[in-house]
Parts: C-alpha cells; sequence; structure tokens
C-alpha cells in the first residue's frame, strides 16, 4: 500500500507504539486521525507535530460502543474517506491469576482489546473496500499466541483479536484491502504503569523502542504483509511454543519469575 495522502486511524495515539506511528506517519504525507482517551497526551502529540494540516485528534473512550458509533458518524459528517485503520490501543492487566481478578477489570481488557477493534473494524469496512487500495493493522502480542504466567485474560483479548484478523484476511484475501496482524515482544512503553508493575533492576529482558516497533509496522503496511513479529524473544518463542510448547511455558515462568516483583 502506497501511504503518501492516504488517511489513516490510529488509536493509542497518545503515547507509546502509536504516538511513534503517528509522528512516523505523518512525515510520510498521511493524514492521521489520532485517537486516544487522553486529552493531555493528544495535546502534547498535536504541538509536537505542528501541523494541523495532516492530523485531526479525537478523545475517545474504546471500552464504550457507542463512543465508537460515535466517532464512526462524526468522521463520516466530516466527509473524511478513511484508507486504513491501525488498532494498536490496548491494555494489560494486574499480574494475577485468573481467580484473583476482579470481572470489572476482566471486562476492560476484553472491551479494549478485542471488542474496540472488532466494533472500529466492522463499522469502516464497507467504505475500505469501495477505496483503490486499504489497510486494516491490528496489533496482537507475543502472549496472544503464547501463555505468559499472571496475563490469562490479556492474552486470551490477544489471541481473539489474532484470530480475528486472520478470519479477516481470508474474508478480505481477493479485495483491495490488506489485513496485517503484529506480534509484538517486550516493547518499552509505559502500557504496565497504571498497573503499578515493577520490573526488577537486576532483569535483563531486551526491549525494542516504540520507534522502531512503529517502523516495522509501517514497513509491514506498505509491503501489504500478513504477518509481523516484532523483536528477538517474539521470533524466538514464537518457534519455540510450536516446537515444544510444554517447555516454551516453563522457561517463560521461569523467567517472568526473575523479572517482576512478586
Amino acid at each position: 500500500m502506497k501511504l503518501t495522502n492516504k488517511k489513516i486511524i490510529v488509536t493509542g495515539a497518545g503515547s507509546g507504539i502509536g504516538k511513534e506511528l503517528t509522528l512516523q506517519l505523518v512525515n510520510k504525507d498521511v493524514f492521521v486521525i489520532a485517537l486516544d482517551i487522553n486529552d493531555e497526551k493528544l495535546n502534547d502529540l498535536s504541538k509536537k507535530i505542528n501541523n494541523s494540516n495532516k492530523l485531526l485528534i479525537y478523545k475517545i473512550d474504546l471500552e464504550q460502543e457507542a463512543e465508537i458509533e460515535k466517532f464512526y458518524n462524526y468522521i463520516k459528517n466530516k466527509n473524511i474517506i478513511v484508507d486504513g485503520i491501525i488498532n494498536n490501543a490496548g491494555i494489560i492487566q494486574p499480574f494475577q491469576d485468573l481467580e484473583q481478578l476482579d470481572n470489572k477489570i476482566i471486562k476492560k481488557v476484553m472491551n479494549i482489546n478485542f471488542y474496540a477493534p472488532l466494533f472500529l473494524t466492522k463499522l469502516f469496512i464497507s467504505d475500505l473496500k469501495q477505496r483503490p487500495e486499504a489497510s486494516i493493522v491490528n496489533i496482537s502480542s507475543m502472549g496472544g499466541f503464547f501463555p505468559f504466567p499472571g496475563q490469562s485474560v490479556y492474552g486470551a483479548s490477544k489471541a481473539a483479536l489474532k484470530l480475528l484478523t486472520e478470519g479477516l484476511y481470508s474474508e478480505l484475501l481477493n479485495t483491495n484491502v490488506s489485513v496485517t496482524v503484529v506480534f509484538p515482544g517486550a516493547i518499552n512503553t509505559d502500557i504496565a504503569k497504571d498497573l503499578d508493575i515493577k520490573a526488577k533492576e537486576s532483569s535483563k529482558m531486551k526491549l525494542t523502542s516504540p520507534k522502531k516497533a512503529a517502523s516495522l509496522i509501517i514497513k509491514a503496511m506498505e509491503k501489504n504483509q500478513y504477518k509481523l513479529y516484532i523483536g528477538s524473544d517474539a521470533k524466538f518463542m514464537n518457534i519455540l511454543y510450536k516446537i515444544n510448547p510444554k517447555f516454551a511455558i516453563k522457561k517463560i515462568n521461569q523467567i517472568m519469575k526473575k523479572t517482576l516483583d512478586k
């Protein structure tokens, strides 16, 4: 997909990978519709870009289906023709076993990580089919194909997004809409800060920068790539889990125990 002069929606655009995606896409002459729940971060992003002709910021709570529908109607009323969606927004759960998790947290994780991209994509699919070329990119996770201790619900949400994306790829195979599913490994973002998750200073986990991750995602869009694994950890665990799943699960349990404070 040629990105120049396209109009792309980016969710979770206020920080991390979403912020970097927005910055890099604008530099490629893409008009970005940047969605986030945080007003302050969106305003900071707008100031950083300093080019209102290439950016539209929109505050939204993706947990609420009604807000997603309101956003779609807003875009239609402004006569903005969308060429692509990057469903990047996501949250993790507290590092707890399922029996300890509050049901409200379970619903929130599923709503933001799975139902939000599902509903947003569903609303725009017919519009995307009308474009000469279009793209849907869903950011899953290494946790979407491999179980992490204390992240069962998060993993379930990302696994559901993975399979949804694979289904969309099949459905849209003979159309002008390319579909990409992304599996980031450990990324150096603040996704865990709100949950007070603290890594030990002795952790040797190698993190991919949001800038690097965003660059790889954009390249995948340009090449109409089906699947993208980001980071040596994601690539390695994808292979190891296929070869010996029991050993892989034991290995990640050992790593996580050394990495996170209990």
